[in-house]
């Protein structure tokens, strides 16, 4: 099947940024996880250029528009490169393969009637590049919620479009095709807004020359919002390019929420005009908000700039954050804050430990091969069942452009991996020879999932199969999405390593006052993202206290009498322990890292004077020390006879 997918193309009025970044690694993994699939896709970009506002900020930085996009557009390029987007082409509005087709269906409209010539005057907001009529206008300024800045009067000759003529037949095409307009919030604000009537459009400008000429009168420049959307065609090469026969029309048109109108109302009125078919989906998602609030944009000042963001974390961090904290047709938060604890919860926790313990236990007791497999258990075979349940949901919510869900799914089965080893207890099965070939099962179980998980990251974290691969013997197995639900694939006898892991913990207080306030980079500057994020081998010391303050935390010893897990929670135990007479309940997120009998009967040292807390509706009364470094941790236990409830000094 062919597969065409595209993104806006972005203004290079300044460097992009997250939320930039978002819509093209969403569209990346999109297209990443179809090629997987065997599909013929092609995956569009690209950059806006023939705007005012980029005549306006080029002047503004002392140079001719040309040569200041020519900047900003490398920078695009640059940071696509770094978080690995695989697009098949950029397409450049300034380009002469665009020229061409615009100026081609524009003199087309004209001939037929849809475009005329007449007289021009409205509000104009120039940083959404928008005429307004003054009833639209909130406060005579910008009515878009985003914006709300200052609109200037203008009057000129222009062509116009008539939308108009075009209203009812877009309004039953959208009735008659729910799947068009996605996701249906979006779908029924456009409803609305057509029902409350079109106007025709004005579609060239006289006030500046910076754009694209028109043919027939050429003291006219075609306005943006014509001359933009015709892009996801001249880049296949209308009318007559083989890429336009092969893949318009395009299966989805990626977008923001705020340019949805222009993708659902101006752009299939101007494919309506041409004859031409309409893309199957445009999908508006949401916006990344700050914590304090509002949009992350370049107008409010509030973005990050992203090539620091790679550099402190790497690309792989950053593209499961974005994907994983944009719900379908919400908005999402950003904070580095957020990003850190995502890293170190989902990323270094989840599943690189589960990769690092797993493999660490295939060198001890296999020296270092994969063993031949026994026959299966139940938890093979729930395992095993659950891998295809999963490809499944993740593939069709992919398909529903909602990359959150996707892995949401796939870290249902990170989890279940890791109450797999709880499970099984390999460290209990090697004490005992008569339980080798369960053992081997167990191993072979843990290394073929782990090749899984690889394919399964693969389109959001095309970086995860090629730190995987050398650990696992160097096989190829992770470019066929359909292999996540085969099993027993890697060969037995196959060498593999324990390695570092792929995942570090990163402590964001490593990174100096300075580093955390780094907002962004002038054009053509910019550190460059190594392979591998920065990570601190130590933790700074926290502020010094004294003794006084320290007398007032009471360590003691106790014995954990039992376990458990807290359900649904696949990080958190249960555990209760025993302080001198008095038995208490401690809740500690140590799941991943031992089996609930694994802790049975050993002395451990708790914070006693913890003030009590609620974690999932249990009482916890105090906290268990343990050490914690590079995805590892360890209970600190005591080993000779202290009684319960002796004092730790």
């Amino acid at each position: 099947m062919k597969y065409y997918i595209t993104t806006p193309i972005y203004y290079p009025n300044s460097s992009p940024h997250i939320g930039t970044a978002y819509t093209t690694i969403a569209a990346d993994a999109m297209a990443r996880l179809r090629r997987m699939k065997g599909d013929d896709v092609f995956f569009l970009t690209g950059t806006d250029e023939n705007a005012q506002k980029i005549v306006r900020t080029a002047e503004s930085a002392g140079l001719d528009p040309h040569t200041y996009v020519d900047g900003i557009v490398e920078r695009f390029k640059e940071l696509w490169k770094l978080l690995q987007i695989s697009n098949d082409d950029f397409i450049r509005t300034t380009e002469e393969r665009h020229a061409k087709v615009v100026q081609q269906i524009f003199t087309k409209l004209y001939e037929q009637g849809d475009i005329y010539k007449s007289e021009y005057e409205g509000w104009y907001c120039t940083p959404c590049e928008t005429f307004w009529t003054e009833n639209k206008l909130v406060d005579g300024k910008c009515p878009n919620p985003d914006c709300g800045r200052e609109v200037e009067l203008l009057k000129e000759e222009s062509y116009f479009f008539r939308m108009s003529k075009y209203q009812d037949r877009l309004l039953k095409y959208i009735q008659d095709h729910p799947e068009f307009i996605q996701p249906a919030s979006r779908r029924n604000e456009m409803i609305k807004f057509i029902e409350g009537g079109l106007e025709d459009l004005c579609v060239s400008r006289t006030t500046f020359n910076w754009g694209i000429k028109v043919p027939f009168d050429p003291k006219h420049v075609v306005y943006v919002w014509l001359d933009a959307l015709i892009n996801y065609i001249s880049a296949l090469g209308y009318p007559d390019g083989e890429n336009y026969k092969k893949y318009w029309p395009a299966n989805v048109h990626l977008i923001g929420k705020d340019i949805v109108r222009f993708h659902t109302v101006i752009w299939p009125i101007v494919l309506m005009a041409l004859d031409i078919p309409l893309p199957e989906k445009v999908f508006g998602h949401g916006w990344f908000l700050s914590k304090e609030g509002g949009k992350i944009s370049k107008s409010r000042g509030n973005v990050q700039d992203s090539f620091e963001l790679i550099r402190r974390y790497g690309s792989d961090p950053i593209r499961y954050f974005l994907l994983r904290e944009m719900q379908a047709g919400m908005d999402g938060t950003y904070s580095e804050d957020d990003l850190v604890e995502r890293l170190n919860s989902d990323l270094a926790n989840d599943l690189g430990n589960y990769i690092s313990r797993t493999l660490a236990m295939v060198v001890k007791y296999n020296d270092s091969k994969v063993p031949s497999p026994g026959p299966d258990t139940d938890l093979e075979k729930e395992l095993k069942e659950l891998s295809s349940q999963v490809m499944a949901t993740a593939e069709e919510k992919m398909l529903a452009c909602d990359p959150a869900a996707a892995l949401e799914a796939i870290w249902q089965f990170v989890s279940r991996c890791n109450k797999y080893v709880d499970e099984t207890a390999p460290w209990n099965l090697a004490k005992d020879p008569s339980q080798r070939e369960r053992l081997n099962t167990v191993l072979y179980t843990f290394v073929d999932s782990i090749r899984i998980l690889g394919i399964l990251c693969a389109p959001f974290m095309p970086g995860v199969p090629e730190k995987i691969k050398p650990l696992l013997g160097g096989g190829d197995y992770y470019g066929d999405w359909e292999q996540a639900a085969k099993w027993n694939i890697i060969p037995p006898g196959t060498v593999i390593e324990k390695g570092q892991p792929i995942f570090p913990r990163v402590d964001i207080s490593a990174f100096t006052e300075e580093e955390q306030g780094s907002t962004g980079t002038s054009q053509g500057e910019g550190p460059q993202a190594p392979e591998k994020a920065v990570t601190p081998q130590i933790a700074p010391i926290k502020e010094e206290i004294s003794i006084e303050d320290f007398a007032k935390i009471d360590l003691r010893v106790v014995k954990v009498l039992k376990a458990e897990k807290v359900e649904k929670a696949d990080k958190l135990l249960k555990l209760e322990v025993q302080l001198g007479e008095e038995v208490r309940t401690i809740v500690s997120g140590i799941a991943q890292y031992y089996a609930p009998e694994e802790l049975v009967g050993k002395k451990v040292i708790l914070v006693a004077n913890l003030k009590p807390a609620k974690l999932r509706g249990i009482v916890s009364q105090g906290m268990i020390l343990a050490a914690s470094e590079e995805g590892t941790l360890e209970v600190l236990t005591v080993q000779k006879e202290f009684s319960t409830g002796a004092i730790v000094k």
